[in-house]
């Protein structure tokens, strides 16, 4: 008892931390949430006139304001995340932020600025390729896909794309393959122990569940590595658009009503909820 005494004497937890006052006077205090909220103002007016105009102009739908909008938004972000706290300190003569408020400030902040350098850095190689490489820079963007593809994008890269189908190929193959050799021996397993059961009903109670998930799984696997490794001979955009909605849209569709609507206990939570 004495040693849990010494440990809970010595535990502590934080539920405030305090912030650095940006003036001492009340006239300083109110002419520095003054001048926050001029800056804000402004930094909303003028990112929020870039975000609307760059949404709204059609002939604006270019790379280079794409990425102007999308730093307008972290920008506004980064502004939100740290300007209305010192704001509120400021005019109501506190320090205080709480530990969750702390928290949530440290993640939006560090989400916000690593989001703006990212941009930046895109933004820089855009510069790039507009000035020293500036017949790429223009060349066509249309996909033969109704979403964006690995295929249809590298098929549209200026530079050699050998290395990095070649890439993309063995990472992809290594991982499906690795999945679904795990996913048949696991099935194969459940196979023999199904087909130790006793009684036929149980036996067709296992496979209705089993079953479902399988043909799932494999309608799954083999139309997207058929999609990924068929030659190049037999591709035609009427095959690929089929095989895309077979493994990236059916599976989705239909995981809800095989997975979980299947589950006794979850359809009656569902009810119990409604």
């Amino acid at each position: 008892p004495q040693i849990q005494r010494q440990q809970m004497s010595n535990s502590s937890s934080i539920s405030h931390f305090l912030l650095l006052p940006l003036a001492h006077t009340r006239q300083l205090q109110l002419l520095h949430f003054c001048l926050f909220l001029g800056i804000s103002l402004a930094a909303l007016l003028a990112n929020g006139l870039i975000i609307s105009t760059v949404a709204c102009g059609h002939l604006l739908h270019t790379p280079m304001f794409f990425f102007l909008l999308n730093l307008a938004l972290t920008d506004l972000g980064s502004i939100c995340t740290t300007v209305p706290k010192a704001m509120h300190n400021s005019l109501w003569d506190t320090r205080n932020i709480s530990y969750t408020g702390c928290a949530t400030q440290l993640f939006l902040l560090v989400f916000f600025l690593g989001s703006e350098l990212a941009l930046l850095t895109v933004m820089c190689y855009d510069r790039y390729m507009s000035i020293c490489k500036p017949l790429h820079y223009g060349t066509g963007n249309a996909l033969s896909q109704f979403f964006c593809e690995i295929p249809h994008i590298l098929k549209l890269s200026c530079s050699h794309s050998k290395f990095r189908e070649l890439g993309i190929l063995v990472v992809g193959t290594f991982l499906a393959f690795g999945c679904f050799v795990f996913i048949v021996f696991s099935y194969v397993q459940i196979f023999r122990a199904v087909l130790r059961i006793p009684s036929e009903q149980g036996q067709r109670k296992a496979f209705s569940t089993c079953l479902p998930h399988l043909a799932v799984v494999s309608l799954f696997v083999s139309t997207g590595m058929f999609a990924y490794l068929k030659p190049p001979s037999i591709s035609s955009p009427s095959l690929d658009l089929a095989l895309s909605v077979l493994y990236s849209v059916v599976p989705p569709a239909l995981n809800p009503l095989i997975y979980s609507l299947r589950n006794h206990e979850l359809k009656a939570a569902v009810i119990r909820m409604f």
